[in-house]
């Protein structure tokens, strides 16, 4: 069984206003309601893709049953845990007023709803995949992922971590099977700038030597690099296509990524999965459908880049 963790999921209220105008009242154009968190756009694109799944985390209130109705809806299995007070977050965007965003705090979590999850969590078996993404709400410890990944050590559990800064650096003891920095937060990993190309594999693979197994590196608008863990590291130019909305594009790589990686076990075709799905949301209104990923697939290409890069 595959599942996602999201600490602190949303409703994501998605609003486009003509000519918004500070102090007055505007009226949308357009405007949707969408379950959010970086481990439930994950969920999505996987059950997009066919590959069922189960989403776990913190609900609370009438906004956390929201959110559990719309994945059921999507088909995607729900194991989140239900908080006793407050309310799951609604984040507000303003899409038509440069990418203006308010998001909301979301529920206070308690120490003994962090170690229900624990448990839950520690009932995964061999075999499993286990999804880590986003940042950490409040009331959740900083070491929360690598908690996680020491309990779940030598169980022969994949781990996927999607985060940034020391939530990453400090489970790569852990193996994880995949990491999916972008350049920018991989250069601020080591203390450097780095321009998309190939001058991010070097930094990849110190990444690998510190134990992560495949490092995927978004390069937005400039493609991805794949430094697998077979030695191979590969680069793809992005797909042609107009960029229409970018949120979860980068989620939705990494369940491209996998998806690809759990139906073949080979790296070139997880890896153009991987840019397809990113790509094909990113070209979307919404996280892509299975048909949008498949039709980019088509499209991607990608070479393998020298050996004695780093």
């Amino acid at each position: 069984m595959i599942y996602t963790v999201t600490l602190n999921p949303s409703i994501d209220y998605i609003v486009s206003v003509k000519d918004f105008r500070m102090g007055r009242t505007n009226r949308t154009e357009s405007e949707k309601i969408l379950p959010g968190g970086k481990g439930i756009n994950v969920s999505t694109i996987l059950m997009n893709l066919g590959v069922e799944n189960t989403a776990l985390g913190f609900l609370a209130g009438f906004t956390g049953e929201e959110i559990e109705r719309r994945l059921r809806s999507l088909g995607v299995k729900s194991g989140f845990l239900k908080l006793g007070s407050g309310d799951s977050r609604i984040n507000f965007k303003l899409r038509s007023c440069e990418g203006t965003e308010i998001n909301g705090m979301g529920p206070t979590i308690r120490e003994q709803d962090i170690a229900a999850l624990l448990q839950q969590i520690d009932g995964l078996q061999e075999g499993d995949v286990l999804f880590l993404a986003g940042s950490i709400p409040r009331g959740v410890p900083d070491t929360i992922y690598r908690t996680i990944c020491e309990r779940l050590a030598d169980r022969k559990i994949e781990i996927v971590v999607d985060a940034t800064g020391d939530l990453l650096m400090n489970v790569l003891q852990y193996h994880p099977i995949l990491i999916k920095p972008n350049h920018h937060e991989l250069g601020e990993m080591f203390g450097v700038e780095l321009t998309p190309g190939a001058g991010v594999v070097p930094y990849a693979k110190r990444l690998q030597a510190l134990g992560a197994r495949n490092v995927l590196v978004s390069m937005a608008g400039d493609g991805a690099i794949l430094v697998a863990e077979d030695g191979s590291v590969y680069q793809a130019e992005p797909p042609k296509g107009k960029l229409v909305n970018g949120v979860g594009a980068g989620d939705s790589m990494v369940a491209g990524f996998m998806a690809g990686w759990l139906d073949t076990g080979n790296y070139r075709h997880a890896f153009h999965m991987g840019v397809a799905a990113g790509s094909a949301s990113a070209f979307s209104e919404n996280l892509a459908t299975g048909e949008e990923i498949r039709n980019i697939y088509a499209q991607v290409t990608s070479r393998t880049l020298a050996d004695n890069l780093g």
